[in-house]
């Protein structure tokens, strides 16, 4: 079809129309999804987000406040129910995000299907009373009687899971690995011991073929050994029902898995826009005990279709290598409604940036418009505006983001000439914790060393640095210093920084540029960088992570 005669693929996410009056967005969740019955006799909670808008995201409401500052407006009176019955009720602040109510799990009787909870509010601050309801499900499920369990955090999208041999508490899983054919772990088990030990504490095998059940009990088994865990990937079953129950019914137990997949691309591919929600309510009613998750493809191809079927949204911009303007395999342009550039609606480097050019392309000429050549802020982008979906249909609480850096290119590959660097590699990465995302597997193993080596330097420093990503009670900030990507977590009593060099000349930034007082600051992650007197220097594609005192 010629590019003029092109129809628009249609799917766009609608943008929430503007208000010129306030409201309020009242919704509810539980805390943890799911609640076992062992859980009874501990603290559980319903997290109550009550953010005062002016844009007509889902179930906004007209609130009348009274003159002055939101923090003077008064508070929301709440309660939770389930069928009638009362289980929670407090005061809740206006404009809060995750206020936690005392919920009483004694009350109820766990159950394989969800329970409708019922959350109203009524605001009395205005010139009347205004009342206010919102919904959602609560997991309270049996005790499992094999096998482990996923359970989410609700208030920072955390995945818990007890140690992968199914003994021991239940602690965050920050999930990093790669994508990986099932055979080429099968071949050589070792692999798998390698993948430990560089601090990787997830595999996602790829089956191309169907294995003998020995030969999966053989790698989940090294995998399990290894203390890490594993995503089932059904990628090219998920649509058929009684493929899915078998897989299921025969995986669920595996005290190290983690999360299930099901599509892969699916609105690259256009899939039925119920498919992902087909597989996910079938996958609920086997298991319920782990998660489902998926990755997309498209910019913005009916993002709430293919993303409902799923509690973990990855995303896979890949940009390194690539020519976003002219699709290297077809010869043809890449616009919004034409073409496939491998790299779904990303946009080229601006003219005249030259620091962000690679050093390959690198020219004395002034970088011209339309270059081709994919900008990291697409990544960040991406992210962002996947979460930014979720908040304006409710969904902010109840799914999360994940990342697929890009670990491959070069030889064999249609649309990406060369691979990442490892520098690159962890600047893409960096850019997706930085925005949101809490999880990063990489498309695909084996990946050149350079990768594996600055991978494992990351895996290995994370320990330090998820903490701080997993705290219901930190606050990030992000900033843009020159070509820096810089994210801020901060607790009561101390900050982590991390900082990825989007440029490939060498950037500065100082403390006082990131609002950060620097004494103290301790490195936790060294890529390509150095402390400086007043901050830190960043080499071409540099990144570092600080740990510092919280400045009072």
């Amino acid at each position: 079809m010629p590019q003029n005669q092109a129809p628009p693929p249609g799917g766009t996410f609608p943008i929430p129309t503007l208000s010129q009056n306030p409201l309020l967005a009242f919704r509810c969740a539980p805390a943890i999804k799911p609640y076992l019955a062992e859980d009874a006799g501990s603290s559980a909670a319903i997290l109550i987000d009550s953010p005062v808008v002016y844009s007509n995201i889902q179930g906004a409401e007209s609130i009348t406040l009274p003159s002055g500052s939101l923090s003077n407006a008064g508070t929301l009176s709440v309660s939770v129910s389930v069928g009638g019955k009362v289980l929670a009720h407090g005061s809740v602040p206006l404009n809060a995000t995750a206020y936690e109510l005392s919920l009483s799990l004694g009350d109820l009787t766990p159950q394989v299907t969800p329970y409708n909870l019922s959350c109203q509010a009524t605001y009395s601050g205005g010139s009347s009373s205004q009342t206010f309801s919102a919904s959602s499900t609560l997991y309270f499920l049996p005790d499992p009687s094999n096998g482990g369990v996923t359970k989410m955090d609700l208030r920072t999208g955390a995945l818990l899971a007890k140690p992968a041999n199914g003994q021991g508490t239940y602690q965050p899983v920050f999930p990093i690995g790669f994508y990986t054919e099932f055979q080429y772990l099968a071949n050589n088990l070792s692999l798998i011991d390698e993948l430990a030990s560089q601090g990787f504490t997830i595999v996602h095998p790829i089956f191309e073929s169907t294995p003998s059940q020995t030969s999966v009990n053989e790698v989940f088994s090294r995998i399990q050994q290894n203390g890490m865990y594993f995503m089932y990937d059904m990628r090219y079953v998920y649509q058929d029902a009684a493929n899915v129950t078998a897989q299921v019914n025969s995986f669920k137990t595996w005290s190290n898995l983690l999360v299930w997949y099901t599509g892969d691309e699916p609105d690259g591919s256009s899939d039925p826009l119920n498919a992902t929600s087909t597989a996910y309510d079938l996958i609920y009613n086997l298991d319920g005990y782990h998660p489902v998750s998926l990755v997309l493809n498209c910019q913005d191809y009916y993002f709430t279709s293919y993303a409902g079927g799923a509690d973990i949204v990855m995303q896979d911009v890949y940009i390194i290598g690539a020519n976003v303007n002219t699709s290297l395999m077809f010869n043809t342009p890449c616009t919004t409604t034409y073409g496939d550039c491998g790299c779904d609606n990303c946009l080229p480097i601006p003219a005249g940036l030259n620091d962000a050019v690679p050093s390959a392309n690198a020219s004395s000429i002034p970088l011209p418009p339309n270059s081709g050549l994919g900008s990291f802020t697409d990544i960040s982008d991406r992210v962002t505006s996947f979460l930014n979906r979720m908040q304006d249909v409710g969904w902010e609480r109840t799914k999360a983001v994940w990342s697929v850096p890009q670990a491959f290119g070069g030889a064999g590959e249609n649309y990406w000439v060369r691979p990442p660097t490892g520098q690159e590699w962890v600047v893409i990465t960096l850019l997706g914790i930085n925005h949101g995302s809490l999880g990063a597997v990489s498309w695909s193993d084996p990946t050149p060393a350079d990768i594996k080596g600055n991978a494992t330097a990351l895996a290995l420093a994370l320990p330090k640095i998820t903490p701080f990503l997993f705290s219901a009670t930190a606050v990030r900030i992000n900033y843009m210093v020159g070509g820096v990507d810089v994210a801020i977590w901060s607790t009561s009593n101390q900050t982590l920084v991390v900082a990825t060099n989007t440029y490939y000349v060498s950037q500065g930034v100082n403390w006082d540029e990131v609002s950060v007082d620097g004494s103290g600051a301790a490195s936790v992650l060294s890529v390509g960088s150095s402390m400086t007197s007043s901050g830190f220097a960043l080499n071409s594609m540099g990144s570092a992570a600080f740990v510092l005192p919280t400045s009072s």
